[in-house]
């Protein structure tokens, strides 16, 4: 288990979103933290404090500048996500990303678009590639919701689909919804599920809090998984030592 730091970017700064609610129009979007420093501040942190496979996330459009600075900053050790095809992929990597991240260019129509996945394998390679599994639950099952989150997928977040897509990518990046950014606790069953389905490294992002969330979140995945931690931490505006999140991590 490893702390995977995040930078999440809209309108070119650095913001701690509730993610449901960026679908909502300018006046609902839901700010829990708007920096005043710029997305190479943090990147230098992290690349100080040597956290590697940490995410950088565009949140809409006019955060490639903020992006690209924040890679060049800490040159292979930010993944970066949002927006990115087959088409935009190879750039990023010229800029320092050591991966990029998929959702909705590989999940079109409310399905998984084999076509696309396997364009950008092709582009940028397996090893060099992170699908991002974000979802909600539905009638007891778990799926992947695209379009910012507003739409279900056929995809279930099963064992089975799971393995199939485990040939394509080197790791998944999985949001858990419905908590993520409301600091409201980790969700449990995801975690044990994902825990129980993976055999290639996984981050989960969503709720954690406090470091007893953290631990609770050790003891459910059995140290398999990776946690993400945003709103939380005290760099971007919580109660939760940012310090204290990476000492416990260096201790795993």
């Amino acid at each position: 288990m490893k702390f995977r730091p995040c930078i999440d970017l809209h309108q070119g700064k650095v913001k701690q979103i509730v993610g449901e609610t960026l679908n909502a129009g300018q006046q609902g979007v839901v700010e829990n933290f708007v920096s005043e420093y710029d997305s190479a501040y943090y990147a230098d942190m992290f690349k100080q404090d040597r956290l590697l496979g940490g995410h950088v996330i565009m949140l809409g459009g006019g955060n490639e500048e903020a992006a690209v600075k924040a890679l060049r900053q800490y040159e292979g050790g930010l993944q970066i996500g949002g927006g990115i095809t087959s088409d935009n992929a190879a750039y990023y990597l010229e800029q320092g990303a050591s991966h990029v991240i998929v959702t909705s260019y590989i999940f079109r129509d409310g399905e998984l678009n084999t076509g696309n996945l396997n364009s950008i394998v092709s582009e940028v390679g397996k090893d060099r590639l992170v699908i991002d599994l974000s979802c909600k639950e539905k009638d007891g099952k778990w799926y992947v919701v695209t379009n910012q989150w507003k739409t279900f997928s056929n995809f279930e977040v099963s064992p089975d689909n799971i393995r199939y897509l485990e040939q394509f990518c080197d790791e998944f990046l999985v949001h858990a919804v419905d908590v993520e950014g409301k600091q409201s606790g980790i969700q449990q069953s995801l975690v044990r599920h994902l825990a129980e389905c993976v055999s290639i490294p996984t981050t989960y992002a969503g709720g954690a809090r406090s470091m007893e969330d953290m631990e609770l979140f050790r003891s459910l995945c059995d140290g398999k998984l990776d946690i993400t931690i945003g709103s939380a931490l005290d760099i971007f505006g919580g109660k939760l030592s940012y310090k204290d999140v990476v000492a416990y991590s260096n201790n795993q």
